[in-house]
């Protein structure tokens, strides 16, 4: 039999899957991503960096700690504990009462975008604060995997680059120089506020924190700030699985 023309045209025809973006598209879209993150690196890298040499350590201490341990916050806690010869149980249990938040990262962080065990595996040990804050928010939703390892490497390669930077020329800053400090704080506070700009409709999560703290006051005055942590987590907990059960209309 044949096959007419006009019920061959009549077919609907399937439209071919739109190509993958460039890898170098990805990097460049990762870069602007990531840079406004990477210029407040830039003072805490340099700062970190003049602590470590002028706590009595060689230069490449910072960049070899910033490249593998990268743990920000902590590491200018590891400075001081290895400059005193603290022994290994204490570091590592400080690494983990540090970076214990990590953990509550996984309820959110897109690693099921990431493809391939390496992938994953780098992007679990590239996990920080900044990183889960930038691929957390609405408009990442749609990143693809590449385009979160770009980033988390982007971010990565700023802190060690400025550590690095910070530990050959700590010794021209001069002590006069303050605030560099506070860059951390303002850092935190741009990325929170982002945050809870993208929670539109549900109970935005520094009023949890200030009820939590209440309650902690009021409950267990005396472990308040363990109380309040407790409860705090609790309620985000509680936040997630509501939010989730929540039926989504199209």
């Amino acid at each position: 039999m044949e096959t007419s023309p006009v019920a061959t045209e009549d077919r609907p025809r399937c439209s071919p899957a739109p190509p993958p973006a460039p890898r170098s598209s990805e990097a460049r879209a990762a870069l602007r991503d990531s840079a406004g993150v990477g210029l407040a690196f830039l003072p805490l890298g340099l700062a970190y960096g003049a602590l470590v040499t002028q706590s009595g350590l060689e230069w490449w201490w910072a960049g070899l700690s910033a490249a593998l341990v990268f743990g920000g916050s902590f590491e200018f806690l590891l400075i001081g504990m290895v400059a005193a010869s603290a022994p290994l149980a204490s570091i590592a249990v400080s690494a983990l009462l540090v970076n214990l938040r990590h953990v509550f990262y996984t309820l959110s962080f897109p690693l099921h975008r990431v493809g391939g065990r390496l992938g994953k595996t780098y992007s679990t040990y590239a996990l920080c604060d900044e990183a889960y804050a930038l691929t957390t928010g609405e408009r990442a939703r749609a990143w693809s995997s590449r385009r979160i390892l770009w980033l988390q490497f982007f971010l990565h390669l700023y802190w060690a680059a400025s550590s690095t930077v910070g530990a050959l020329l700590g010794s021209f800053i001069p002590d006069r120089v303050t605030g560099l400090d506070f860059a951390l704080t303002a850092l935190f506070t741009v990325l929170a506020l982002d945050a809870v700009r993208d929670l539109r409709g549900h109970l935005a999560t520094p009023v949890l924190a200030v009820l939590s703290a209440l309650f902690a006051r009021l409950l267990f005055p005396g472990q308040m700030l363990p109380a309040a942590f407790a409860l705090f987590t609790a309620a985000l907990l509680g936040r997630r699985l509501a939010t989730s059960r929540t039926p989504r209309h199209a």
